[in-house]
């Protein structure tokens, strides 16, 4: 096997809020379950349709605003999903 093969490709994601690249590991990833369910995935390997946001509570609060999580699932989210992602991204910020 060569060199190049081996090599694993680094997934990178940009925020639904900022649109910032980086790599998928620093992002929260909100998912849309096959069953309609939506939840943060802390694994980052949940089924489901994923977008991914910024551990800032400044990022949470513009996509609440800006309603960009509708935008990325194509259908309106519940409110309560944006609470949890600020909720989640407060204790980031505490650490």
């Amino acid at each position: 096997m060569t060199e190049e093969k081996a090599k694993k490709k680094i997934k990178m994601r940009a925020c639904v809020a900022c649109r910032e690249i980086r790599h998928k590991s620093e992002f929260l990833r909100v998912v849309k379950s096959p069953e309609g369910e939506y939840f943060i995935d802390n694994g980052g390997k949940a089924n489901g349709r994923g977008a991914y946001i910024c551990k800032s509570k400044k990022c949470a609060e513009l996509a609440k605003k800006r309603k960009q999580f509708d935008r990325s699932f194509k259908e309106k989210v519940p409110a309560e999903i944006y609470d949890k992602v600020i909720a989640a991204t407060e204790e980031f910020e505490d650490e």
